[in-house]
């Protein structure tokens, strides 16, 4: 039986070696699937925060079932793009690996983050159209709309420190749940790798600088549509977020999963 039949899930010096190669794989693709994928994972994101937005609108679940079901149905989009193939931003921070092994330059990290973060962009503000033109925000009354509004306008007027640390935690999470998923040999080692750890940042309140491109710009496309908030969605707001949120989420991913993870097992000899 070959090392790929077995049931049992890689040890994590396996994991290592699999992200930095895969790492190493992104930084070099050409520029056309790579943008094309990054369309695909920012409109799988936005699908998981869609529907995290039903959960939220619905006031009669508590505060903590509300939470842990609205991060459980979220983490649909991480898990579309670890199986059905797609390039996500805070996800690719683990190309760190491959760049402090010398497999990669620094040139192909950078240029594989701006082209994916922005095709992330287009993907998650593009289902943010469709959403809006489809009159889903309208279901539940309403609700579901006001939630996206009340949401986004929280989002906008975090402070820079606050919005930052909290990036840096859901990436911390975000790519251990890639981690673990690269562990797993199945369709439900994968789930169950992805599951918890999308749980418990949506959960904690943290915050993914795709799913805010989903949400903010939703919220914007809304209150033209005639849905008023007390405080209203802008351009800049969503910058100001946007800006923190993305610097957090590198710090954790790149830093302390990719860069901790790396100093663990950069000297493992090869077997």
């Amino acid at each position: 039986m070959s090392d790929l039949d077995g049931s049992d899930a890689y040890s994590p010096v396996e994991i290592a070696r699999r992200v930095e190669a895969v790492g190493e794989a992104k930084a070099r693709m050409a520029a056309l699937p790579l943008a094309l994928l990054g369309v695909l994972a920012g409109a799988f994101i936005g699908l998981g925060a869609m529907l995290f937005v039903l959960v939220k609108s619905d006031p009669t679940l508590g505060f903590a079932a509300s939470a842990l079901l609205g991060g459980l149905v979220f983490s649909l989009g991480l898990f579309m793009v670890v199986v059905a193939g797609a390039e996500l931003f805070t996800g690719n921070n683990l190309i760190v690996m491959a760049w402090a092994d010398g497999r990669v330059s620094t040139a192909q990290v950078l240029r594989n983050w701006a082209i994916v973060c922005l095709a992330n962009f287009v993907g998650a503000a593009g289902l943010a159209l469709l959403v809006w033109a489809s009159g889903h925000a309208s279901l539940n009354g309403g609700a579901i709309g006001q939630k996206v509004v009340q949401i986004a306008v929280a989002k906008q007027e975090l402070p820079f420190v606050t919005a930052l640390l909290r990036g840096l935690l859901c990436n911390v999470l975000v790519c251990m749940a890639v981690w673990m998923a690269m562990g797993g040999r199945s369709l439900v080692d994968k789930a169950l790798a992805v599951v918890f750890p999308v749980m418990a940042f949506v959960a904690a309140g943290f915050e993914h600088s795709i799913a805010n491109m989903y949400l903010m710009p939703l919220a914007m496309l809304l209150q033209h549509g005639g849905l008023t908030g007390d405080t209203a969605v802008t351009w800049s707001g969503i910058l100001s977020n946007l800006l923190p949120v993305i610097l957090g989420n590198v710090l954790g991913g790149a830093v302390l999963v990719a860069g901790v993870y790396h100093v663990i097992y950069k000297r493992q000899p090869p077997t």
